[in-house]
């Protein structure tokens, strides 16, 4: 399923900015309507009932966070990402439904784990029928096993093989290398590659602790390392209480 995009944003080169990094992130993201105003934006909102809205905060007329004054708040069944070239604005954007405030110009990782961070509130649009009906063939001597993607709790490097832990207790180990198995499911938002001889499913993370370097606890309870510059990325994936 893909995530119907509205772009709210007065200057052009901008426009085409985000655009362009919207579908090198992923094919799953449509945009419906570049609006260069927040009235004509909100015409499209209406009518075209996206998932996803980037507002630009500073324009003419309007500013960004007045989309509030438009609709009633069970109204706002659209999530929003506020782009600004102003960062005195972060305090009253987060207290808008906005899911997360990107300074221009706009970095591909930050917009990268943004998009994560709607998934990971929408999960109805994440795990679409074509999403989780999807399998992984798991090389076994002479023979495939299909995998369902979600069924995998995590992976773990063991030399030159790579074992998968699923939900029901099971394990499959097989002779391709982790790096593999991170590049067939790097279009599947849910893994991270937080370790260099661990995947995890996110879906699956009970908790995540700070001590012994850093740590996550699967709802098998198991304990998996985090590598410390892997823990922003992992940390992205969760919904953050603003102080």
């Amino acid at each position: 399923m893909s995530i119907k995009v509205v772009i709210i944003e007065d200057e052009e080169g901008a426009q085409i900015y985000l655009n362009e990094l919207l579908q090198t992130i992923s094919p799953k993201i449509e945009v419906l309507k570049i609006c260069d105003d927040l009235p004509s934006g909100i015409i499209a909102i209406r009518k075209l009932k996206p998932d996803l809205v980037f507002l630009d905060i500073e324009m003419p007329k309007y500013k960004g966070l007045e989309i509030v004054n438009f609709f009633d708040i069970e109204e706002i069944d659209f999530s929003i990402i506020f782009t600004t070239a102003y960062d005195q604005y972060a305090i009253q954007a987060f207290k808008t439904p906005a899911i997360d405030y990107l300074l221009k110009p706009i970095d591909p990782e930050e917009l990268e784990s943004a998009i994560k961070r709607f998934y990971k509130r929408n999960p109805k649009i994440a795990m679409s029928p074509s999403y989780t009906d999807a399998k992984i063939a798991i090389p076994d001597g002479n023979s495939l096993q299909m995998v369902a993607i979600n069924d995998i709790l995590y992976l773990k490097a063991e030399n030159t093989y790579t074992l998968l832990i699923l939900t029901n207790g099971k394990s499959l180990i097989t002779s391709r290398l982790l790096k593999n198995f991170e590049e067939s499911l790097k279009n599947f938002n849910i893994f991270l590659r937080c370790h260099k001889s661990y995947i995890i499913n996110t879906n699956y993370i009970e908790s995540y602790g700070k001590s012994n370097g850093g740590f996550v606890s699967l709802s098998n309870k198991v304990e998996i390392p985090v590598s410390v510059e892997k823990t922003e990325e992992l940390l992205s994936f969760f919904i953050k209480v603003v102080r």
